[in-house]
């Protein structure tokens, strides 16, 4: 964990969760994969907000043409080719 995070401040939450997935979770505690409840939601809830953002990002693109996409760039290329330095 880096410096910056373990310096940065923390927000007291209650948070209500099913009796099996808490018990999973001190099972984590237990074995040290975590040092208590807390640092395992911490971490599982950035884990997710993690892959929400890349997600998000996976859609957004799958929006593009790449047809015009490949027009745009080569478009782009061709009015610029003239202002390249010779090799």
């Amino acid at each position: 964990m880096s410096y910056f995070k373990m310096c940065m401040p923390k927000t007291k939450v209650a948070v209500t969760i099913e009796r099996d997935l808490i018990s999973r979770v001190d099972e984590l505690v237990a074995q040290h994969r975590f040092r208590n409840r807390s640092q395992a939601v911490e971490s599982a809830l950035s884990d997710k907000l993690q892959r929400m953002a890349r997600t998000r990002l996976a859609l957004e693109c799958a929006k593009l043409d790449p047809k015009e996409e490949k027009a745009l760039a080569e478009q782009g290329l061709a009015a610029s080719r003239d202002t390249w330095p010779e090799y």
